[in-house]
């Protein structure tokens, strides 16, 4: 997505988030804490120049970040892209839009809770099985990126342990953000009637559906994804594209 996007003429910032990607932090040993997790995200958009704006687009659970960078900028932010992503409501905790999670759809992911020196109360981490890479995330992606996706997973979190003390997201700052919502129609991991069930209970600008993707749209329909994202871009301002 970066090149096809840089290659329309658009400033891209791809964003590794803390203890993702090639970021060398580790779950939960140095990321206790969605504020910490979120940092990357937060960070950049704290340097956004006054009077600039982004199109913020978040993928999966990189839809709690977008959310909480769209409440703490929603100034900064020309419309917000949820990517068959997790997307919060105002009226509930953030960790609300977790619930529907079926942890025994999850097949062979591996779930543990560790006790973090810092923090009182443990974190619950999960690390994707191959398994459940290949029927749920990959299914539909080449067998290059699904080895690529195998070698390269690491242990994540949910943070529900933070998520369900913060405060709802609120309507004034969140709820004032244009919203995309891109829902993918072969999505094993988030359903796309988990993907409605969030929709119906977030309003959104506009809903586009890439039918033949799988979770990881980027790879399986990356053509078809950018066509979504330019349009987007042509219609809510042609300015910076960041992606989570």
């Amino acid at each position: 997505m970066v090149a096809r996007l840089a290659s329309e003429g658009h400033t891209v910032s791809a964003i590794d988030l803390t203890g993702s990607g090639i970021d060398t932090r580790k779950i939960p040993e140095d990321v206790a804490y969605f504020s910490v997790y979120a940092k990357q995200l937060m960070d950049l958009m704290d340097t956004l120049p006054t009077g600039e704006q982004v199109v913020l687009v978040g993928h999966s659970f990189g839809g709690l970040a977008l959310a909480l960078a769209m409440e703490s900028f929603p100034e900064k932010i020309a419309v917000a892209v949820f990517l068959t992503a997790f997307m919060p409501d105002t009226t509930s905790p953030p960790s609300h839009v977790l619930n529907k999670i079926d942890q025994s759809k999850l097949m062979d992911t591996e779930w543990k809770t560790l006790v973090v020196p810092e923090k009182a109360e443990p974190v619950t981490t999960m690390l994707f099985g191959p398994e459940f890479m290949a029927k749920a995330l990959y299914q539909l992606c080449s067998p290059e990126d699904l080895a690529l996706g195998k070698s390269l997973v690491r242990v994540a979190s949910l943070f529900l342990e933070d998520l369900s003390k913060m405060p709802a997201f609120t309507e004034e700052r969140y709820g004032s953000v244009p919203k995309v919502y891109i829902v993918c129609g072969r999505d094993e991991a988030i359903s796309v009637e988990y993907q409605r069930w969030m929709i119906q209970r977030t309003p959104v600008k506009e809903v586009m559906e890439i039918e033949g993707a799988d979770h990881m749209a980027m790879l399986s329909s990356p053509v078809e994804l950018f066509r979504c994202l330019a349009r987007i871009v042509d219609k809510y301002g042609r300015t910076m594209p960041c992606t989570i």
